[in-house]
């Protein structure tokens, strides 16, 4: 709803993991778990560079052959996540659309 299969697969992985993992890695795991297609890698980066912003994911910067990578590790676990979409998405319909929201609401 939310997040393309990519990049579910991606924050899984790193929820999974859970002791960090570099752009290379999460690419690799995404394009290994999708198979019918590749996902470049800069759609990777780009993706958990936004859940930095976002507040989901932390990183931290290393220093190695061919100079600085991000390590990136969880910030908020998957049941955080969801409520974070929740209330974020919820925000923006309220926002927006409040009388529509908050009838759709109460139907549900």
């Amino acid at each position: 709803m939310v997040l393309k299969d990519y990049q579910e697969e991606a924050l899984h992985y790193i929820w999974e993991k859970g002791e960090g993992a570099s752009s290379r890695d999460v690419w690799s795991q995404v394009n290994k778990t999708l198979k019918t297609r590749s996902i470049s890698r800069a759609s990777i980066i780009n993706f958990l560079n936004a859940m930095v912003d976002e507040g989901v994911l932390n990183y931290t910067e290393i220093t190695g052959k061919g100079g600085h990578r991000r390590i990136y590790s969880t910030k908020l676990d998957e049941a955080q996540f969801k409520q974070y979409v929740a209330e974020v998405v919820l925000k923006n319909l309220m926002r927006d659309f409040p009388s529509e929201t908050k009838e759709a609401i109460k139907k549900v």
